[in-house]
């Protein structure tokens, strides 16, 4: 039977039992559709991630003390050492100290929580805070200590009524003090406070200060690392060694300090995330186990309700290979057919949950190109044994079945 007849005959039978057809397909159909949406959310969401890594810069690495040893007052970071690292590294570009400090912001209207990004005038230029309006932190307010802020502007239009509250006063502090501020920028929220509903009011106004203000007003303002933006790429090895060394000798002491970048993290993460990935996928993959193993059965009712068929075929001609052919194919295009219209609801659904997450799926052509292969790596593999037993049914036999 050449290849042209047996794909007519499988679809006729398909066609001429639209519903059964329909059920078997069901298993790879919820299959398939259930690895497109994990796989194409799984790419989207590390697609996102690694976007946002990038808009800090894969050229910054941070200084800390080490975790794991003790820290007196003398080994602390300073102000100083974020100054030597600007004069004395020629990769660096940029450097600003941070930490971090609770508190409350409050205006007439409202009080909130609030977190106060201690930091310096290159802060702005090693993250990837974005000015909406006003201006960023400069060196005079650094070198007065002034009491200037900027605000997120999901909190600014909480505490104020609108978005643009540059020049506003704000008084910030804790429990027990507050002094007043001067607004002065205006920054994105950024994800943060997309999550709505009682989960948003929980999260506190984000508040970024001068660091020699954050000393004035608040108790033990210590800086917790250093931020430092090299050139390019390809200084950042040498360029975190440096500023480890250099640290170091102006603190006159060894191995209490370290340095991290995000390029290490970035390799473990897209590891990690590829074995989650798999592994749910895997299990979604179950699923085609058990729409394989109806494809199989019901190709078994196929070929015995068809014993007679198969003997007239045999009689008239029809080779064993023929018979094989035939049955094979009809359970490779079940497969094949439930694997597309699984691609087709994996679409639709990693499209409808996507938003829901903040993630925009992406399914490539490899990965249908692979969802197509294994559709019919299971239709062969499951569909193999029914096909070998109507092909082996002796003609005589089959001719008496009724």
């Amino acid at each position: 039977m050449y290849i042209l007849e047996a794909i007519k005959v499988a679809i006729d039978s398909i066609l001429s039992n639209k519903l059964r057809a329909l059920l078997t397909m069901l298993g790879i159909i919820i299959g398939i559709a259930s690895v497109i949406t994990i796989v194409s959310l799984g790419a989207g969401g590390q697609k996102a991630i690694l976007g946002e890594f990038e808009k800090i810069g894969v050229s910054v690495f941070s200084i800390k003390t080490k975790n794991n040893v003790e820290i007196r007052e003398s080994d602390k970071l300073t102000l100083k050492d974020v100054e030597m690292i600007r004069k004395r590294l020629s990769s660096v570009k940029y450097a600003a100290p941070i930490t971090e400090k609770f508190g409350l912001a409050k205006t007439d209207k409202l009080t909130k929580r609030a977190i106060f990004i201690a930091t310096d005038f290159d802060y702005g230029n090693v993250s990837n805070i974005k000015i909406i309006y006003g201006r960023f932190l400069n060196e005079k307010d650094i070198l007065m200590g002034r009491n200037v802020v900027l605000i997120d502007k999901d909190s600014a239009k909480e505490l104020f009524g609108y978005e643009d509250c540059v020049g506003k006063t704000i008084k910030i502090g804790s429990s027990s003090s507050f002094d007043t501020a001067k607004i002065i920028g205006v920054i994105d929220s950024g994800n943060l406070k997309s999550l709505g509903g009682s989960i948003a009011d929980q999260i506190p106004v984000i508040v970024a200060i001068p660091i020699t203000y954050a000393q004035k007003i608040f108790q033990d303002v210590d800086i917790s690392q250093i931020y430092v933006m090299t050139y390019n790429q390809n200084q950042l090895d040498e360029a975190s060694s440096q500023a480890v060394r250099l640290i170091e000798a102006l603190h006159h002491n060894k191995d209490k300090y370290e340095a991290e970048n995000l390029i290490g993290f970035l390799e473990e993460f897209n590891r990690i995330l590829s074995i989650f990935t798999a592994i749910i996928g895997a299990i979604a993959g179950i699923s085609l186990i058990v729409g394989g193993i109806g494809i199989m059965n019901i190709m078994l009712v196929s070929v015995t309700e068809r014993t007679r068929e198969i003997g007239i075929r045999k009689a008239i001609g029809a080779r064993q290979k023929d018979i094989l052919m035939q049955f094979l194919i009809e359970a490779v295009a079940i497969s094949l057919l439930g694997g597309a219209i699984g691609i087709f609801f994996g679409y639709i659904l990693s499209n409808i949950i996507g938003p829901f997450i903040n993630i925009t799926p992406i399914i490539s052509i490899n990965t249908i190109l692979i969802a197509f292969l294994f559709s019919s790596a299971v239709g062969i593999f499951f569909g193999i044994y029914p096909a070998q037993k109507a092909a082996r049914l002796d003609p005589i036999v089959a001719l008496r079945y009724e």
